[in-house]
């Protein structure tokens, strides 16, 4: 009865709390803003919240340029020929395809969220409690990516059309380690060492991730016991189609320096660069298909040469072009528009978008360094949104009563997985198969705990055991490891429908429009009933 009372004095206050009857005393700008009504304060921090959104799209979309020139990167391999003897110039990527789905692509759509997790345990360190704001948020946003992700996922192909997975064996292992990443997490909150994390099981959990990246690359070389002895389908050269492609391959050697894509709505329908990391017909940049004589290998040396000529020489404009591009109101296509409200609305959209545009047209071009300044640079920036992203949800908290907890399971998880539905959305869409974007959900799951989680709480828990000789307590443990049991149960709902998906269909994605839809609206109930449940619990209502 005790503790029904104190549930809904905690209800009352957080009601009293945006009526304006109690102030929040903290502030985010300048301390006028207290005078402000309560309700008010809400609506206005709502606001930043979606408008940070926006600019962690934008700056994503640039982030995966970047990523992208990082993973191109070929090296150079001279081989002979054995019935001629003579010396044959190859050039090989370095990047293992499965191995850059689950480091570059998995942590760089998932990385929004690991950067507001750590900057939230960075703000706690010298707590003996840890921060609940960033495993809130992580395991909502695995919820997030896999419900409402895999449900537009499943509508996107065209009627009829069918995709699916070509290496099972890989996303079996990758669906393991996902799968295992959660009940790792509810052993540790709830088994070994209940309501508290020690130093080995923090470090346990970011070890973890390594064994998944050896597994996995394991599963796609065929390893012997260590891989399952299930056969692949040949995967396609062309992860993009040639047909999905607006220009010429020869074309593009001067399209990629004559124009920069701007931030905002051109440059955020270029994420599908990422996905042409398989393939030399992406829609951004060039790659060299792996010369098999030795009039081709030269050849593609000539031209690699001189495209290391053109990037040096066209830099400094290029950078140059960022800031005129980010002041540019009209894009070519809206240009072409016959519909004035449609264009004014487009013309609306990109001067809400110029000032995240200006600021990230100081990340240098994606071309230098094989993409690795604007990687980092681009990293900082997320880094900088997400501390923005905390101060707000610790005002709206303030300001509503509402439990931090439920703030994380939804606004936050939803705007931070932003970057994983739109990249995964473009791989269904584009690709012509169902790899990339499914594996890009599981292993932003598994990415989530194993560093989201891991890295935080080994920053909290070697503060801890140095200066106090303490383990980490976990606020609210009781509540994430029910969101924990609730996200396990929905999983496996998901699981078996898109396993069913495979064995009546024969394949996870696409299929007949009504099915489709249906499978749409299944997932998407499933993802309420998480966070409903979740919600409840953590606010003590059930």
């Amino acid at each position: 009865m005790a503790f029904s009372h104190k549930q809904i004095a905690e209800s009352i206050h957080g009601v009293f709390n945006i009526l304006g009857v109690e102030k929040c005393e903290s502030y985010l700008l300048f301390y006028g803003e207290t005078a402000l009504g309560n309700g008010f304060r809400a609506f206005l921090y709502f606001l930043g919240l979606a408008y940070c959104f926006i600019g962690l799209s934008a700056i994503t979309a640039r982030f995966f340029l970047s990523m992208e020139n990082v993973v191109k990167h070929t090296r150079r391999v001279v081989e002979i020929d054995p019935s001629t003897n003579v010396e044959i110039v190859k050039y090989e990527k370095v990047w293992n395809y499965t191995i850059a789905d689950i480091t570059l692509l998995a942590f760089g759509t998932s990385f929004p969220q690991i950067s507001l997790a750590t900057i939230d345990a960075i703000r706690n360190i010298g707590s003996l409690d840890a921060g609940g704001l960033g495993p809130g948020t992580l395991v909502g946003s695995a919820a997030f990516d896999l419900f409402p992700i895999h449900a537009v996922c499943v509508v996107v192909p065209k009627a009829g059309e069918l995709k699916k997975i070509s290496d099972i064996g890989v996303w079996l292992v990758e669906l393991f380690w996902s799968f295992w990443a959660y009940i790792w997490l509810y052993i540790i909150l709830e088994v070994w060492t209940p309501n508290v994390i020690t130093l080995s099981e923090a470090l346990l959990t970011v070890l973890q991730f390594g064994l998944l990246l050896t597994h996995a690359y394991a599963q796609d070389k065929r390893w012997p016991y260590l891989s399952l002895p299930l056969t692949r389908t040949e995967r396609p050269k062309d992860w993009v189609p040639a047909e999905a492609t607006s220009c010429r391959y020869e074309s593009k050697v001067c399209n990629e320096y004559s124009e920069l894509h701007q931030v905002g709505e051109d440059e955020i329908k270029d994420i599908v660069d990422i996905f042409s990391i398989h393939s030399r017909n992406g829609t951004g940049t060039v790659y060299e298909e792996v010369p098999s004589t030795d009039d081709v290998a030269e050849s593609s040396n000539r031209y690699k040469q001189n495209k290391i000529n053109l990037e040096n020489s066209h830099v400094l404009k290029l950078w140059k072009q960022q800031f005129a591009d980010a002041l540019m109101l009209e894009s070519t296509e809206s240009r072409k528009l016959n519909n004035v409200y449609l264009r004014l609305a487009r013309i609306s959209w990109q001067l809400l978008l110029v000032p995240w545009r200006f600021l990230f047209a100081f990340v240098p071009p994606y071309h230098i360094a094989h993409g690795w300044i604007a990687f980092i640079c681009s990293l900082l920036f997320i880094s900088g949104i997400a501390y923005v992203v905390t101060q707000l949800t610790d005002l709206i908290s303030c300001v509503t009563g509402i439990n931090s907890y439920v703030i994380a399971f939804t606004a936050l998880a939803a705007g931070t997985s932003w970057p994983d539905l739109v990249a995964s959305k473009i791989a269904a869409e584009r690709q012509t198969t169902a790899d990339s974007a499914i594996a890009n959900i599981t292993c932003s799951n598994s990415v989530n705990i194993y560093v989201g989680i891991g890295i935080p709480w080994l920053i909290d828990t070697a503060y801890n055991f140095v200066v106090y000789g303490e383990p980490l307590q976990i606020q609210n443990a009781e509540g994430l490891s029910f969101s924990l049991l609730v996200f396990f149960a929905t999983s496996v709902g998901c699981i078996a429908v898109l396993v069913y998906r495979r064995v009546t269909l024969g394949a996870e994605l696409g299929g007949p429009r009504l099915w489709a839809w249906v499978t749409c609206v299944y997932f998407m109930l499933l993802w309420i009933i998480f966070v409903v449940l979740s919600s409840l619990k953590v606010s003590g209502i059930i």
